[in-house]
């Protein structure tokens, strides 16, 4: 890229790429936006790709910005023939990019992709190692102890979102609906994480949780109407909720047996978001989801 033939600036403009784009990529993913001011899907893709980096980035994407009426000769180089274009460098390489404009779900995608595959920092694995000792507390059943940790852990790494899917996880092993579905609400709404996926689901299963103190009316109507899919339903809420998830399945698969399309299929759903709640990854969700497939499909 450099030539004896290039002016002050343009030797600036490089020494910039170096050391913005190749070397802050050895750590990092680092996008860089080419753009024009003359461009107006340029003028669309800037807040798309700064909102992605900011929310989800994890101070771990960066954005490099280059127009390339004031820098061609880095546009040049990566045979920038259209704007906006966007490379994606890792390890002081391009490894990826696009051309035109993206949504933000697609932008969202293409940066966790690369994120996904940077090796863990020191400080993330020191990190993970504390979260996994929260994790530990929660599984325990010491959940204010876990609630403590996973606070504490929160205000360091306010973006990591399994953080608050356990401080949630654990308000809600303490009764404090309330305070799990504020710690959510920090989360972003499209997020897949597993972590939030299960304290969300959990969540909306303590919010619709029937009182227990009314399980002996719900046993009655069972008794006298086999058949009363709600009542089996409304029973697998207060069991779950009281910690015998076995039997709130066994309620839902006995209603999904007898009338699997009964009101949209809601002792399927049900079960589903019992499944989402304990984890997809977990034994217990495994052997459920088997359970179910032999019913629907014998």
């Amino acid at each position: 890229m450099a030539s004896l033939s290039m002016s002050p600036q343009e030797r600036e403009s490089i020494e910039a790429f170096r050391r913005d784009v190749v070397e802050a990529s050895l750590s990092n993913v680092v996008l860089v936006r080419f753009t024009a001011e003359w461009c107006g899907p340029c003028k669309q893709l800037a807040p798309i790709i700064d909102k992605a980096v900011a929310e989800i980035g994890g101070g771990r994407a960066k954005q490099v910005v280059i127009d390339i009426d004031q820098n061609r000769i880095i546009a040049e180089q990566f045979r920038v023939q259209s704007v906006p274009t966007v490379y994606a460098f890792v390890g002081g390489q391009p490894v990826d990019g696009f051309v035109g404009v993206k949504s933000e779900r697609e932008v969202k995608a293409f940066i966790e992709k690369l994120l996904a595959g940077l090796p863990p920092t020191e400080d993330d694995i020191g990190l993970d190692q504390l979260v996994a000792q929260a994790q530990a507390l929660l599984d325990g059943g010491e959940a204010a102890a876990a609630a403590d940790a996973f606070a504490a852990l929160a205000r360091e790494a306010p973006d990591r979102d399994d953080i608050i899917a356990g401080y949630a996880l654990a308000l809600l092993a303490l009764g404090q609906t309330a305070g799990a579905e504020s710690a959510l609400a920090a989360t972003p709404a499209d997020s897949k994480a597993a972590a939030v996926v299960r304290a969300r689901a959990m969540l909306e299963l303590a919010k619709a949780a029937a009182d227990p103190s009314e399980t002996a009316a719900m046993e009655a109507r069972i008794t006298a109407d086999p058949t009363d899919h709600e009542a089996r339903i409304e029973m697998a809420k207060a069991l779950f909720a009281a910690g015998d998830r076995d039997a709130a399945a066994g309620q839902l698969l006995t209603a999904i047996a007898a009338d699997p399309a009964w009101n949209d299929g809601a002792a399927r759903a049900q079960l589903l978001k019992l499944i989402e709640a304990v984890g997809l990854a977990d034994p217990w969700s495994a052997a459920l989801r088997r359970r179910l497939s032999a019913i629907l499909f014998s």
